[in-house]
């Protein structure tokens, strides 16, 4: 299920495509501009003769448009990159839930025991891991103790660490 943290997650990378896009596409315009005009400049002084300044023109045209091309190749080179990174984290995430899955299994936690063992990881307090499996805070406290005991840490921050550690 994709929450609304997950939803802005995605169209950030978005916005930016878009805007380095935007981006290009006006320096594009631009540079067309320029040598459009600088060509039409030479044409229309072809017979006078082509002057300094239309020879600078169509060399500032021809920069702006090289600009363009090393940006745009640039911004696509970054979307890769980014893409890879996401492709990634995405292994990052099922090796963890596949490290979880193992770690639980190897203590013999219950299912109750998983569950509030995972929020425990996730940084969830005894009372918030109470209301979200509708249960007594006691009880959460206890299920809390017996994981710490099969997973061999006294606290919360311990139980973490075991995973960051695997991880790194």
């Amino acid at each position: 299920m994709m929450t609304k943290s997950d939803t802005l997650k995605l169209s950030r990378p978005n916005r930016e495509l878009i805007a380095a896009l935007a981006i290009v596409a006006l320096q594009a315009v631009a540079a067309i501009f320029f040598l459009v005009d600088s060509i039409d400049e030479i044409i229309l002084q072809f017979a006078a003769g082509i002057g300094f300044a239309v020879i600078l023109e169509c060399l500032v045209a021809l920069a702006l448009i090289t600009g363009v091309v090393m940006g745009a190749r640039h911004t696509r080179k970054l979307m890769v990159e980014a893409r890879r990174r996401e492709g990634a984290l995405a292994v990052a995430r099922g090796a963890l839930a596949e490290v979880l899955k193992l770690r639980f299994a190897e203590w013999q936690l219950s299912a109750g025991e998983s569950e509030v063992a995972l929020f425990a990881i996730k940084g969830c307090t005894v009372s918030e891991i109470a209301i979200l499996r509708n249960t007594a805070a006691g009880t959460v406290r206890s299920q809390l103790s017996q994981v710490y005991t099969k997973a061999g840490v006294t606290s919360q921050s311990m139980l973490t660490s075991i995973f960051i550690e695997e991880l790194l």
